[in-house]
């Protein structure tokens, strides 16, 4: 089996960690970057050992050595760059968010019209450990009823691109938010339509960039999720609850899990999640350990190879149902705080 060979366009933290997933990927091999300066793109190559920097995005998507492309650049911008990729018959995995659901839908119809996998870049919808819940959940506590979300970055560094409204105007809500409205996808599965989105946010005084959040969606199913988030509230928290009609399933690290997500490095830590019932007390709580040998980040390069391969079935449509689907609930965040972003 060859492996794929990825090209990155973007240099920044999270460019970072999918350099060094795809490393560790079996399938995969790293051979490509490109940056808004060369510069920045000459010393990360260095740092990961890329044999090939290209002076910029376009000469990158259009080299014929590369497979996958992987675009972490600025929300703002980053549409055309992947239509560009696309239309240079390369395979897709991009960021999040999405400037917008049409953005997102446009993105999807090119890659499907090309014949080519397109994907988001979250990372916990490939942890092991997300499968095993979702092939669980409704046995041990019933249809999921409501979800609840509350993610926490502490990261109030006003040189950083996520407070500048111009290039990421969603801020703190496409960044952290989306991760809550992903849980919906993931977890929640509403089978009715949204019928209500109650929002509230916080701004950064000096730049005027969303810091933070709440929010509670409701659905035609009766079905709700509440979710805060942010980076001001000087703590990493990472809290999913899962709640149907018979017990409670949480997470205290449904991001980046404790053990090897890209913040932490605790190799001796086990995964795993808490099943609650009736009115037991925390020393019957049950904790369900799930086994991983691979970070999550990992597994995402991996399951997305697997896309490339294999261009049959439903994989490529799910992934890009859930792309679609997240950006949606999180455009109806945004509009509910008054931000309309196209």
């Amino acid at each position: 089996m060859t492996t794929l060979r990825f090209g990155i366009i973007g240099s920044g933290m999270i460019a970072r960690v999918i350099a060094k997933a795809v490393q560790q990927a079996p399938s995969a091999q790293l051979v490509a970057v490109a940056s808004r300066r060369e510069e920045s793109a000459r010393v990360f190559a260095w740092e990961h050992d890329i044999p090939s920097v290209h002076a910029d995005w376009q000469a990158l998507v259009q080299a014929d050595d590369i497979d996958v492309v992987y675009v972490a650049t600025p929300t703002a911008g980053r549409e055309e760059i992947c239509l560009a990729v696309l239309d240079n018959d390369k395979h897709l995995i991009s960021e999040k968010p999405f400037i917008s659901a049409d953005s997102a839908r446009r993105i999807a119809a090119r890659a499907q019209a090309k014949g080519l996998a397109f994907m988001d870049a979250t990372h916990f919808t490939h942890h092991p450990r997300t499968a095993e819940v979702q092939s669980r959940q409704d046995k041990l506590v019933g249809k999921a009823q409501r979800v609840n979300t509350s993610f926490f970055f502490p990261f109030m560094d006003r040189s950083n691109i996520r407070f500048d409204p111009v290039k990421e105007p969603t801020g703190a809500i496409g960044d952290m938010a989306w991760y809550s409205m992903r849980a919906i996808v993931e977890y929640l599965r509403p089978s009715g339509e949204v019928l209500n989105v109650h929002a509230a946010v916080r701004r950064d005084p000096e730049t005027g960039a969303f810091v933070g959040g709440s929010g509670l969606v409701v659905f035609a199913s009766s079905q709700t999720s509440s979710f805060d988030f942010g980076y001001d509230a000087g703590v990493c928290q990472m809290d999913l609850d899962i709640l149907g009609d018979s017990g409670l399933i949480q997470i205290d690290d449904y991001v980046l899990d404790w053990k090897d997500g890209f913040a932490f490095d605790n190799p001796k830590y086990m995964n795993r999640y808490t099943l609650r019932q009736g009115m037991a007390s925390p020393d019957e709580f049950q904790h369900i350990d799930v086994a991983t040998e691979q970070p999550q980040a990992v597994h995402l390069v991996e399951h997305f190879c697997t896309l490339v391969r294999e261009p049959q079935g439903s994989a490529r449509e799910s992934a890009i149902r859930r792309a679609i689907d997240t950006q949606t609930l999180l455009d109806r965040y945004c509009q509910a705080v008054g931000l309309n972003v196209e």
